[in-house]
């Protein structure tokens, strides 16, 4: 992870705090950045700002399994899956069909 791109953001974020994609960029920086309890707690303020991002459900799914949170990670991918109805999103709605179903034949 670049600092810069980090700071960078954070300024951004200053500025916008309410920006969707700006968390998300955030959350995934600190993901890639093996920080993931850090890209966690984003994520969550993510799903509280901004519930129909449905996007942050399939990345949050993913982050709780590689967390060994398994239970948690297939609630946020039911939670995503309603979402993906509702706003008929069908590629999200698939994409998150297959996280959950692959994680329940484990």
């Amino acid at each position: 992870m670049s600092i810069n791109r980090l700071e960078q953001l954070k300024k951004m974020l200053e500025e916008s705090p309410k920006d969707s994609f700006l968390l998300f960029a955030m959350a995934k920086e600190f993901e890639n950045s093996e920080r993931p309890l850090e890209a966690l707690s984003l994520y969550k303020k993510l799903i509280q700002t901004d519930p129909d991002y449905v996007g942050t459900y399939y990345h949050i799914g993913k982050l709780c399994e590689m967390l060994s949170k398994d239970g948690e990670a297939i609630s946020y991918y039911e939670q995503g899956l309603k979402v993906a109805q509702k706003i008929k999103d069908d590629h999200s709605y698939r994409e998150l069909s297959a996280a959950k179903y692959n994680l329940e034949i484990q």
